[in-house]
């Protein structure tokens, strides 16, 4: 999860299950989630994010471990600091927008009667007046869920599948929302979605769950240096082979992990120049070949899916 062992944590849990009959949905989860992250949690359907999810919003009861917000384990007074929309938008058909964030704001004691209006403009459903939310589609109804979520001014947002049903300009049109308030209100959030290109655009950290499990935890950067390709050349005289790299080609981006080993991060479909090069200075190639592999392939990889999504490669 990077260096930034002094922040402090928003989310955390511990061996945290759920049981259904004979079935962990949920089995023994330790979730860190850090003030100011974007954490996007992936996995295939059914591997256990919305019954997680549920539990930290308290819309489920754990069978074992602790949850932690905001440092206390008095969860119950800290989810008056927490908004959620978990599948489906608990919505009252008949209706309007307007109408059923008002009843919301009646149920938390918001005093403020334009925040009503004000989140009605925020996610664009100022002009939708009297039409029933029943008559919306569900790209709409998934906007004024996020709509109710917000409704408290939250400091951790969880959203589960919130790009659901929409069109890829209300998809660009969310992301740009999630980052603005991440980055203006320093809301933090914890985003599911099996559309992985999406996520990518906009995550700080990560969590994968496979059958009930948290199989990792990882930041953006190191998302990248795992995924990033590169040439990895095992030689006999690294030295040598830096100094041709340097003099010879011009190269720059490559580095040694190790005292025998290359990596080059550039120019990968070069290599018949490159192996020239190093074969007439002296260098004896051992090994070469590329490694890493692209974001897609990758979270599939984790995830156990080889059926996602590859839609999110044009969000």
């Amino acid at each position: 999860m990077g260096s930034e062992e002094t922040r402090e944590y928003v989310l955390r849990t511990t061996k945290l299950t759920k049981i259904y009959g004979k079935h962990k949905a949920v089995n023994a989860v330790d979730m860190h989630v850090r003030k100011g992250d974007i954490y996007g949690f992936i996995g295939k359907n059914g591997a256990g994010k919305s019954t997680f999810m549920k539990m930290v919003a308290g819309l489920a009861s754990p069978d074992e471990g602790e949850i932690e917000l905001f440092g206390s384990h008095d969860v119950e007074k800290q989810r008056m600091r927490v908004g959620s929309l978990i599948e489906t938008p608990g919505l009252y058909n008949e209706m309007t927008a307007a109408e059923n964030l008002e009843v919301l704001r009646r149920a938390y004691g918001i005093t403020d009667k334009g925040i009503v209006e004000q989140m009605l403009v925020l996610m664009g459903l100022e002009d939708t007046g009297k039409k029933k939310v029943g008559k919306f589609s569900m790209g709409m109804k998934q906007r004024l869920g996020i709509a109710a979520a917000l409704l408290r001014s939250p400091d951790f947002l969880i959203l589960d599948e919130p790009i659901n049903g929409l069109d890829p300009q209300g998809i660009r049109q969310i992301r740009e929302l999630l980052v603005r308030l991440n980055r203006e209100k320093n809301i933090t959030m914890m985003i599911s979605s099996h559309i992985l290109g999406e996520l990518s655009k906009i995550a700080t950290a990560y969590g994968v769950i496979r059958d009930g499990e948290l199989v990792e935890e990882f930041d953006t950067a190191e998302l990248d240096r795992r995924c990033r390709r590169c040439r990895k050349l095992v030689v006999d005289n690294v030295e040598k082979a830096v100094n041709v790299l340097e003099e010879e080609l011009h190269m720059k981006e490559f580095d040694v992990p190790d005292p025998s080993v290359i990596r080059i991060f550039e120019r990968l479909d070069d290599i018949s120049e490159i192996n020239h090069r190093l074969l007439s200075a002296g260098v004896e190639i051992n090994e070469s070949y590329l490694v890493g592999q692209d974001l897609e392939s990758y979270f599939m990889e984790l995830t156990g899916d080889d059926q996602t999504s590859r839609s999110g490669q044009t969000l």
